[in-house]
């Protein structure tokens, strides 16, 4: 779809989120949370906790409140500072469902049959998946445009899903003749870390829905369980390249390679030259080292915050309001521009 001829004048801001949907793993650490932190120095950020999204699927109703404190809790272990950026709950702003339904008015199905997240998390029997599974690519651009977010931190595989905002706003745009009012939202998926592999099958990316817990390191593993978990990673039999050319037809080995770049905040080759033609004996535990300094902290902090769930409702609550003063009026707008009745 062709770009919006007028461009959007606004503010520039960051929203992303994430699902409560169980732990949280080294993958999120690295691909999300580690690059939260840096963006809310540099922009307006906004760090939703997307709880109408884990209804989309079979989820234990009881566990569902505790899982948001969770994911809440680490994005605040993580280092997100509540005065710096906008922590909250995607249920606590009415506005993410109220636009979502005029972008349905606006979406066509078509888009949404070409979303393959759906047709992966649906598998064979699509028919009988949940409407809310179909279309929650339009609650996602809700969740985005509802704040007018110019730019979103996303992996390769929510890709398409921006794609997906991108052609609603710009069709909101020219539908209802208001040019430039919602921005193109803008991708951010630089950096290392974007895409962290499973320990278990490099071809897979890690995932907490992952049968083997072995597959991935937790927030929550203690210093033992994630020195194991290096140690039994999967691997190859040759030491390691002295050149990227040669990492790039070992996944196992580029996973690892790049997770220790990730969290040192060097580049791959920096790591190459350092443990080049050093076997894996070697490599392993000064892995395990790195994931055990970096990470330690973050579990501490975690569980220091879960000790406290007062104090993360908090945090939601205020957050809450805050991400309802930039939505109202936004939605307000949208109202207007619909050509909906309005009591006062």
């Amino acid at each position: 779809m062709s770009e919006e001829t007028t461009p959007y004048n606004g503010p520039e801001r960051v929203f992303s989120g994430v699902q409560p949907t169980g732990n949280l793993h080294l993958g999120n650490y690295l691909g999300a949370l580690k690059k939260f932190v840096a963006l809310q120095h540099e922009h307006d950020c906004l760090f939703c906790v997307v709880d109408w999204h884990a209804i989309t699927m079979p989820y234990d109703i009881g566990a569902l409140k505790t899982n948001t404190r969770q994911i809440a809790a680490a994005y605040l272990a993580s280092g997100l500072d509540p005065n710096k950026a906008i922590i909250f709950a995607q249920s606590s702003v009415t506005a993410h469902v109220e636009l979502a339904w005029y972008f349905n008015c606006v979406a066509r199905m078509g888009w949404l049959e070409r979303m393959t997240q759906f047709k992966e998390k649906a598998g064979k029997d699509k028919e009988r998946a949940s409407v809310g599974l179909f279309d929650y690519p339009v609650l996602q651009a809700a969740d985005i445009l509802a704040y007018k977010a110019t730019h979103v931190p996303v992996g390769e595989d929510q890709k398409q899903h921006l794609e997906l905002s991108r052609d609603i706003a710009d069709k909101f745009n020219r539908d209802f003749d208001a040019p430039g009012f919602f921005p193109m939202p803008e991708p951010l998926i630089k950096g290392p870390g974007a895409r962290v592999m499973s320990l278990k099958d490099a071809s897979k990316k890690m995932s907490k829905s992952d049968p083997s817990d072995l597959s991935r390191i937790n927030l929550t593993d203690d210093a033992d369980a994630m020195a194991k978990k290096i140690k039994k990673a999967k691997t190859d039999p040759e030491p390691l390249p002295a050149t990227l050319e040669e990492l790039a037809d070992r996944p196992e080995a580029r996973n690892l390679v790049g997770i220790y770049a990730a969290l040192k905040g060097c580049g791959d080759q920096d790591v190459l030259n350092e443990y080049g033609g050093q076997g894996f004996g070697t490599f392993k535990p000064a892995l395990s080292e790195v994931v055990v300094e970096s990470l330690s902290p973050v579990t501490q902090k975690f569980n220091d915050w879960l000790a406290e769930p007062d104090a993360i409702d908090e945090v939601l609550r205020n957050g809450g309001e805050k991400a309802a003063e930039i939505a109202d009026p936004i939605i307000s707008d949208v109202r207007d521009i619909v050509g909906l009745w309005k009591s006062a």
